[in-house]
């Protein structure tokens, strides 16, 4: 969490800032016009990823502090973000890639969608801490969530069968998952007790000392790293490479990926959407990405 607290810390602090200076000695920060107002901000859904990026945005163009940003702040993960996208309950989202389900749901509807990265991220897998095992290759992960590696003395870990959690189907991890690691290998089913709702269940599951080494789990480097974090999980290194924000930003991790903000062709608000896209492609956006612990998508 301290990385999210630090995000709002430096909005409070440019906010208190912009109000003027007692001390004549100290620096002049000259006001700026906010961006929005309340009424003209975008109507925004997205991910339970992006909420740290949506609070970080209203707050810095609508000028409000950092309480008044989580009141207007509603994300409503990643399917139920798209469907109100489709659906003209929203103007933009903040999202993973769409699964094909979605996008056939776009199409159904005559829409066309339109994808822009503005934060990178990875995908990452994470075991126990009990857990011996510090690295696999993409080969070895893909084997285990089709079902061929079942014990974890086949890949260097202690004799035990391997306990393999998923996400539900058409949430943004299960996406990934099966658009970044498994591409066309069928993924194994698995029991309803072993696809955690929550993006924050399936990192508990796997932190449960009843699962001690047995576990492995997968998730977004962002909320993972940032918005969860549990000591009792480590992530593990995938051909070598351990995930972080050094190799996600050199792109040298092997399972690479964006957060988009998606729109649809024929939103009625384009104009202050392609505004707010606009802000946060610019160099002060990009920075404002960086300090709430995102992986800017466009270099310095």
């Amino acid at each position: 969490m301290k990385k999210l607290l630090s995000c709002f810390a430096v909005i409070l602090l440019m906010s208190g800032c912009a109000q003027g200076q007692e001390n004549s000695d100290d620096p002049v920060i000259e006001e700026t016009e906010p961006l929005f107002t309340l009424e003209t901000y975008p109507r925004i859904d997205g991910s339970t990823v992006t909420i740290p990026l949506s609070e970080a945005l209203i707050a810095e163009t609508c000028q409000i502090d950092a309480q008044e940003a989580t009141r207007q702040t509603l994300h409503n993960t990643t399917h139920n973000a798209y469907v109100n996208l489709i659906e003209d309950q929203a103007d933009l989202i903040f999202v993973t890639y769409a699964s094909e389900e979605e996008l056939q749901m776009a199409r159904d509807a005559g829409k066309e969608l339109i994808f822009t990265p503005i934060v990178n991220d990875a995908f990452v897998f994470f075991v126990n801490k009990e857990n011996p095992v510090d690295e696999l290759t993409v080969e070895q992960i893909q084997k285990i969530y089709t079902g061929e590696i079942t014990n974890w003395k086949e890949v260097g870990g202690n004799d035990e069968e391997i306990i393999a959690y998923q996400r539900p189907d058409n949430s943004g991890s299960q996406s990934g998952m099966l658009e970044l690691v498994m591409k066309d290998l069928p993924i194994m089913d698995a029991p309803t007790e072993k696809k955690p709702y929550g993006m924050g269940d399936i990192i508990d599951a796997v932190a449960n000392y009843e699962n001690s080494s047995a576990a492995i789990g997968y998730s977004y480097y962002y909320y993972a790293n940032n918005m969860y974090y549990k000591d009792q999980v480590k992530l593990i290194k995938v051909d070598g490479i351990a995930p972080n924000n050094d190799t996600i930003a050199a792109q040298e991790y092997p399972f690479m990926t964006h957060y988009y903000a998606v729109t649809a062709s024929d939103c009625a608000n384009a104009e202050n959407v392609n505004k707010l896209l606009d802000y946060i492609l610019s160099e002060a956006g990009q920075d404002l990405m960086e300090e709430c612990g995102y992986v800017r998508t466009i270099e310095k």
